[in-house]
């Protein structure tokens, strides 16, 4: 959702985004594992781009993301390839645009960032704490929803991560 919705702010209309795979995090990193995946991304009808969007957890995203793209980049010649780790975790993206959730999903009409969005551990439980009473996050189903009203410009003035994302969405689109 949010692949789309940088595309389109940035008028970048021809692109075809298609569903993404949901592969856990510790299987991804294993050796040949990301790899495997970029193989069967590729071999999808007209693929030209894949990114791939995964929690950095305890690993340093300047670190690891230049590993894992090092070792996609020889399964797919030709491709414009994108490896994006969220900083411990995608939801720090959410949190880092926290006041224009407000009202999705349950989120607090009164939700306010901490300092450090972007170094919150357990970000879900934080998401949790910050709905109505009763409320809880679960990924599956208030991602989508989280990802459609996010502010993201604005939520990447805190998060670094979602701004490299954000380029490099915008850098693949141009490209295509």
């Amino acid at each position: 959702m949010l692949i789309r919705r940088v595309l389109q702010d940035h008028n970048i209309h021809h692109v075809q985004v298609r569903l993404g795979l949901r592969v856990p995090r510790d299987k991804l990193v294993k050796p040949g594992e990301v790899e495997r995946y970029v193989q069967y991304a590729r071999q999808q009808a007209g693929a030209q781009a894949i990114t791939v969007i995964i929690d950095a957890d305890n690993d340093c995203p300047k670190t690891l993301g230049p590993q894992l793209l090092a070792r996609s980049t020889p399964v797919a010649p030709g491709y414009h390839l994108s490896v994006v780790l969220a900083k411990i975790e995608l939801e720090a993206w959410f949190i880092a645009g926290i006041e224009s959730l407000r009202g999705t999903r349950g989120i607090r009409p009164d939700a306010a960032p901490p300092q450090d969005p972007e170094n919150i551990r357990d970000a879900k439980g934080w998401l949790t704490s910050q709905m109505l009473l009763g409320r809880t996050y679960i990924p599956v189903d208030d991602q989508a929803s989280f990802a459609q009203a996010l502010d993201y410009t604005a939520a990447a003035t805190r998060s670094r991560s979602l701004r490299k994302f954000i380029n490099d969405i915008r850098q693949i689109g141009a490209a295509l």
